[in-house]
């Protein structure tokens, strides 16, 4: 009974742990991968898997993505949000 009370508590460390490596927001969640890197999950059926300095190109861009959404709009389809 004892060694079963201690394998909780040690598998309720590693999920607080987990927990504290995961960030959510808007149905989508952030967590790092076992390669170090950021993954993105809830976006579509696979996560967006960057590292960080990928990342940080990512969002220097991030104004040239918006305005070639908008101004290719028309040519875009968009998946309806659950």
């Amino acid at each position: 009974m004892i060694n079963e009370i201690e394998r909780l508590q040690a598998e309720i460390i590693t999920l607080k742990r987990e927990a504290a490596d995961k960030v959510t927001a808007q149905g989508c969640s952030i967590k790092i991968s076992e390669k170090g890197a950021v993954s993105l999950y809830g976006l579509g059926r696979f996560p967006v898997t960057l590292y960080a300095d990928q990342w940080k190109r990512l969002f220097c861009m991030i104004e040239t993505v918006k305005v070639f959404i908008d101004a290719n709009q028309l040519k875009l389809a968009s998946k309806p949000a659950k």
